[in-house]
């Protein structure tokens, strides 16, 4: 057997509380995103883990989550690895855009083809295909290695590029993966046989909190 991969969707971000589409752009977390970040952090504790290294994007919501979490686990100084793969789908023209003035503006069936498709991206962003493209070869280069070598990886980033993540690890196809949803703050921890396959899985968390 070798080592174990947690992912982490953020908490609740402000721009999720007004109901923006988000993106590459940068909103903190809310006080119900850190109350998520926390929980996550405690039934990490529970469990027992320790981590090797964690990994997160480059945006803030991501990369307070993580340590909230490394905080709460009493490892403040893991060594943390910060990296624009692992940063959300770009939704391009439609960020910032309340989703309700969206719909408004290019129709409810357009809008929900840009959020829900697999390879339709909105104007000027990227579908969760595109998102798998650049997610999948850092996982591949940066992330798998160290978790067959036998280290505990962390790894707290966003909805799509852990969806990206989640539908090669558990093997999903198309109209499955578009049609999950990961809960925010809710650790999923992966353990990996030696060929990268999938172990087994477990949630430490309430699945159903999904929105």
């Amino acid at each position: 057997m070798s080592g174990t991969l947690v992912l982490v969707r953020h908490g609740q971000s402000e721009w999720n509380l007004k109901n923006l589409f988000t993106g590459w752009k940068n909103p903190d977390l809310t006080e119900k995103g850190v109350t998520e970040a926390e929980e996550g952090a405690r039934a990490l504790k529970e469990y027992g883990i320790q981590f090797d290294i964690a990994f997160t994007s480059v945006l803030l919501r991501a990369e307070r989550t993580c340590q909230i979490i490394l905080d709460l686990i009493d490892q403040p100084d893991l060594e943390t690895i910060h990296d624009e793969a692992l940063n959300e789908r770009d939704y391009g023209d439609l960020a910032g855009l309340n989703k309700d003035d969206a719909r408004e503006k290019w129709g409810e069936e357009q809008v929900h083809i840009w959020r829900r498709s697999y390879d339709v991206p909105p104007p000027g962003g990227e579908s969760l295909k595109d998102t798998g493209a650049r997610v999948w070869p850092y996982y591949m280069t940066e992330i798998l290695p160290r978790v067959l070598s036998g280290q505990k990886v962390l790894v707290a980033a966003h909805g799509n590029s852990l969806r990206s993540l989640v539908m090669v690890l558990d093997r999903m196809g198309r109209d499955e993966i578009t049609g999950l949803n990961l809960a925010t703050g809710v650790p999923m921890v992966y353990r990996l046989n030696a060929n990268s396959t999938v172990a087994s899985k477990e949630i430490l968390g309430d699945m159903s909190a999904a929105h």
